[in-house]
C-alpha cells in the first residue's frame, strides 16, 4: 500500500471541500492509505471520503488533540507547523487542494524531498503538477506512489510464510 498525503487548509471553500472528499474516496478505492495533517477542512473532507470507502486514514496532528472524527490513526506530535515535515516525509505522493501558507510549506518540503506533488486549484509553482480534476490528481498520485521505492506491497498474513 502506498501512502498518499492530502494537504490543504482547515478553512476551505465548498469547492475545495468537495474536491477533497472525492480525492479521499478515490484514494481508498485504489487501496492506498491517506495521510494528512489530521485537522479540519480539506483534511477532514478527504478522510470522510476515504472512510466512506472503508479506507485507512492517518492524521499527523500539530498538537496533542484527537484530530478530526474520520481518523483511524492519530499521531500526536505537539510540533505545531513543524509537523508539516512529517506529513510530507510520510508520503509516497502528495495531492494539494487549495491551501494557504501551511499548504505552501508542505508543498515545498515534499518537493525538496523529491515527492511528486499533484495540485488541484492550489499554488502555481514549479514542481507542482497541475491537475484539472480531483480524479486526475488521484490517478496520477496512485501511479506515482506505486513507482516509489518506498511503496509497500501488503503482506498476506493469513497465508503461509
Amino acid at each position: 500500500m502506498g501512502q498518499i498525503a492530502v494537504i490543504g487548509a482547515s478553512d476551505t471553500t465548498t469547492e475545495e471541500y468537495e474536491a477533497a472528499h472525492i480525492v479521499g474516496s478515490l484514494i481508498a478505492k485504489n487501496h492506498e492509505t491517506l495521510v494528512c495533517g489530521g485537522l479540519y477542512g480539506v483534511m477532514e473532507a478527504a478522510c470522510k471520503g476515504a472512510k466512506e470507502q472503508v479506507g485507512l486514514t492517518i492524521g499527523i496532528v500539530p498538537d496533542t488533540g484527537k484530530g478530526n472524527q474520520y481518523l483511524d490513526i492519530v499521531i500526536r506530535t505537539g510540533l505545531g507547523h513543524a509537523r508539516n515535515v512529517i506529513v510530507a516525509q510520510s508520503a509516497d505522493a502528495v495531492i494539494a487542494i487549495g491551501g494557504s501558507y501551511g499548504t505552501l510549506s508542505e508543498i515545498a518540503i515534499a518537493l525538496k524531498m523529491k515527492r511528486p506533488v499533484f495540485g488541484v486549484k492550489t499554488w502555481d509553482i514549479d514542481g507542482v503538477i497541475r491537475c484539472p480534476t480531483p480524479e486526475e490528481a488521484v490517478l496520477r498520485a496512485v501511479h506515482a506512489a506505486r513507482q516509489s521505492p518506498l511503496y509497500r506491497i501488503p503482506q498476506d498474513f493469513l497465508g503461509s510464510p
